[in-house]
C-alpha cells in the first residue's frame, strides 16, 4: 500500500506543480495585458513592477488553485489509466477510493490551506495591491514631446515643437505658453532649438533654448480688467535655461487606511463586525424613514374620531368631503393633502437611495463572507470531478485531459460568475449566488465517482453506438407491430 501510495502522490504532484505555473503565467499575462496602458511609459522601476506582479500572483490563486487541480487529477489519472496502472492495482485487490486515500489527504490540506489564506493573507495582499494598482493608474505618464503637438502634461506650461532629433532629447520651433497666473497667452517663449535633459537629482528638467524671444505682457499695479497703459515687453536672447518641476510626474503612495474597510481587504471577523454595523445603520435609516413621513400625516379631526368606518377608499373620501368638510374649505383640503403626499414621496425617495446603499454594501459584505469558503470547497470539488474523469478516459499528457478540464472549469466559472452577479443584483441570495456552482456540480462529482468505481466505459463510443442500435430496433419493431407487419 505504501508503494501505491507514494507511486499516486508521485504521479499527482508533478503535473500538480506544473499546471499550476501555467495556470498562473496565463493569468498573469492576462492582467499585464489589461493594465499595459497604465504601466507603459511612465517610468517605473522593475521593483515596483515585480511588486505589483506578485501580488497579482496571490489574488489570482483563487482562480489558479481549483484549474490546476482539476487539470493535474485528470492528467495523473489519464496517465495511470493509460499505462494501465490502474487495472494492476485493482488486479491487486486495492479499490480505488483506497488507492485514493493520500491523495483525499493532500488536497484536503491544500482546501485548508487556502482557506486560512484567503482569511488571513488575501485580505492584506488585496489592500496592499488595490493601494498600488490605485497610484500607478493615477500616476501621469513620462514628459512626452509629440511633434505639432501642444503638450500640457506640466503643470502651468503649454508646449508645442515643430520637430525633433531621432532620440528626443534636441526639439526644432519650439513655443511654450507661461500659463502659471490663470491667463493664457500673456507669456509667451518661442526659440529656434531646445536641448532638454534632467537635473542631477531627477526633480526638475532643464531646457537650454537658443536663439528666441520672449513675449510679456505688464499690467499696471491693481490692474485687474483691460487697460490702456499695459505694456508688451519683447526679450530676445541668444541662450537661456527653463526649468519644469517634475513634482506631478513623481508617484505618492496613498494611504492604505483609506482603502481598508473595503470588502475585499477584511477577514471573516472584520467582515462579521462591519456587516453587523452596516445592518443597525440600515435599522437606523428604516425608523428615519417612518418618523419623518409620518410628521407630514394630517387628519380631518372631526371624522377621524366619530367615524365608524376608515377603510381608505375613493368613494369613501368623497362622502367625506361631502358630509364633514364645507364646500368652501374642500379645495384647500385637497391641496393640502396633494402637497403633504408630495412631501412623504420626496422624503421616501432620499431614505430610499441612501437604504439602497447600506444594503448593496451589506450584500457585498455577505457574499466576501461565503467567498472565503468556497475557494476551498471548490478545490475539493473539482479534485473530486478531475480524479474519476481521468480515470474514466484513460487519456493522459496535455491532449484530451487539457479540453476536458477546460469545459469542466468553464462551466464551473460561468456558473459562479452568474449566480455572483444576481447575488449582487439582489435577485438572488447572497448565500445561493456563491454556492449555487458548488450546489449544481456536486451531483455530477458524485455521478462521476460512482462510474469510476465501477469501472464504467462513460466516453466509450461503442458502447453508446450498441445502445442506440438496440434502441433503434426496438423502435423499428414497435412501429411495425402498429402497423400490422410480421417480423
Amino acid at each position: 500500500m505504501k508503494k501505491i501510495h507514494l507511486l499516486i502522490l508521485q504521479a499527482f504532484i508533478k503535473p500538480f506543480l506544473v499546471t499550476f505555473c501555467i495556470v498562473m503565467f496565463v493569468l498573469l499575462m492576462l492582467f499585464l495585458f489589461k493594465y499595459v496602458d497604465d504601466l507603459i511609459g511612465k517610468g517605473f522601476q522593475w521593483y515596483l513592477i515585480l511588486e505589483l506582479m506578485g501580488y497579482q500572483c496571490a489574488v489570482q490563486l483563487s482562480m489558479a488553485l481549483p484549474l490546476s487541480m482539476l487539470l493535474s487529477s485528470i492528467m495523473t489519472f489519464g496517465n495511470l489509466g493509460e499505462s494501465y496502472e490502474l487495472v494492476a492495482i485493482k488486479a491487486a485487490g486495492v479499490s480505488l477510493r483506497k488507492a485514493m486515500t493520500p491523495l483525499f489527504v493532500l488536497v484536503g490540506l491544500f482546501s485548508a490551506g487556502s482557506f486560512f489564506f484567503s482569511d488571513y493573507i488575501l485580505p492584506v495582499v488585496n489592500l496592499k495591491m488595490g493601494s498600488l494598482l490605485w497610484d500607478v493608474r493615477n500616476k501621469k505618464a513620462d514628459f512626452f514631446i509629440k511633434p505639432g503637438v501642444f503638450n500640457n502634461t506640466i503643470p502651468g506650461y503649454s508646449i508645442r515643437v515643430k520637430n525633433k532629433n531621432e532620440d528626443g532629447t534636441i526639439l526644432y520651433d519650439l513655443m511654450i505658453y507661461d500659463q502659471r497666473d490663470g491667463n493664457s497667452g500673456k507669456n509667451v517663449l518661442v526659440a529656434d532649438e531646445g536641448f532638454i535633459q534632467n537635473s542631477a537629482d531627477n526633480k526638475f528638467m532643464v531646457l537650454k533654448l537658443k536663439d528666441g524671444i520672449r513675449y510679456e505682457e505688464s499690467r499696471t499695479k491693481n490692474s485687474k480688467n483691460y487697460d490702456p497703459r499695459q505694456q508688451h515687453i519683447r526679450f530676445r536672447f541668444k541662450e537661456t535655461e527653463q526649468k519644469f518641476s517634475m513634482d506631478a510626474f513623481e508617484m505618492t503612495r496613498t494611504d492604505e487606511n483609506l482603502f481598508r474597510t473595503h470588502q475585499q481587504m477584511l477577514n471573516l471577523k472584520q467582515l462579521k463586525h462591519y456587516s453587523d454595523s452596516n445592518q443597525m445603520a440600515m435599522d437606523s435609516v428604516g425608523n428615519t424613514m417612518v418618523k419623518e413621513s409620518r410628521y407630514y400625516y394630517h387628519y380631518f379631526s372631526p371624522y377621524y374620531k366619530n367615524s365608524a368606518q376608515k377603510q381608505d377608499t375613493v368613494s369613501q373620501f368623497s362622502n367625506i368631503m361631502a358630509d364633514v368638510v364645507p364646500k368652501n374649505m374642500q379645495r384647500n383640503v385637497i391641496d393640502n393633502a396633494i402637497s403633504q403626499s408630495s412631501q412623504i414621496k420626496d422624503v421616501l425617495a432620499n431614505k430610499n437611495l441612501e437604504y439602497k446603499l447600506l444594503k448593496d454594501k451589506g450584500i457585498r459584505y455577505e457574499i466576501e463572507w461565503h467567498r472565503k469558503f468556497t475557494l476551498a470547497v471548490s478545490c475539493l470539488l473539482l479534485f473530486g470531478i478531475g480524479a474519476p474523469l481521468g480515470a474514466i478516459i484513460r487519456k493522459g499528457g496535455l491532449g484530451l485531459p487539457v479540453v476536458m478540464s477546460i469545459i469542466f472549469f468553464l462551466i464551473y466559472h460561468v456558473i459562479s460568475t452568474m449566480a455572483e452577479k444576481s447575488a449582487k443584483d439582489g435577485s438572488l441570495e447572497p448565500m445561493y449566488g456563491m454556492w449555487m456552482a458548488i450546489i449544481v456540480l456536486t451531483p455530477l462529482a458524485i455521478f462521476l465517482t460512482y462510474k469510476s468505481t465501477t469501472d464504467s466505459a462513460l466516453f466509450d463510443l461503442d458502447q453508446y453506438k450498441v445502445k442506440f442500435n438496440k434502441a433503434w430496433e426496438w423502435l423499428q419493431a414497435k412501429f411495425n407491430k402498429q402497423k400490422g407487419v410480421q417480423p
